[in-house]
């Protein structure tokens, strides 16, 4: 097969609509915008949010609290899930998405200490807490700050 014998699949490709060109076409006269109103008119519609005059439900529902948007967010992982991984194996957060145990790493990588862990593993992580460290310890590994 050459490039220039390529085509898309049967079906996949629909010719755009053509609006406002003509009543044979379909899409004649009001151009599928109804008669009159808002959004009949050039350049009209409401913004998103908007409710009609309306007080929007963004501004009805009570705000609480402080939402920090510098915060920095952790892909936290307990030290139970470890136990998957091979005796002297290093483990970071490339290892655990490989693993599926983790979707992404976020801003670094922060291990619990839930659960046990019996392997000895080297540990690469943003943070640990302190049971974490003292069960990777315990177990014969390393945890690393990176």
């Amino acid at each position: 097969m050459k490039i220039h014998e390529l085509s898309p699949a049967p079906g996949s490709l629909k010719d755009r609509k053509r609006i406002g060109r003509g009543i044979g076409s379909g899409q004649g006269k009001t151009a599928g915008k109804g008669h009159k109103g808002q959004k009949a008119r050039s350049g009209g519609g409401v913004r998103p949010g908007f409710e009609g005059g309306q007080m929007p439900l963004s501004r009805r529902v009570p705000k609480r609290g402080f939402n920090n948007i510098f915060a920095a967010k952790y892909a936290s992982v307990n030290v139970s899930r470890l136990d998957i991984f091979e005796n002297g194996a290093t483990v970071d957060a490339k290892a655990l998405i490989e693993k599926g145990i983790i979707k992404k790493s976020f801003d670094g990588l922060k291990l619990l200490g839930g659960g046990e862990l019996s392997r000895k593993l080297t540990v690469k992580a943003v943070k640990f807490s302190e049971t974490a460290k003292a069960k990777i310890e315990a177990a014969g590994g390393k945890a690393e700050v990176v």
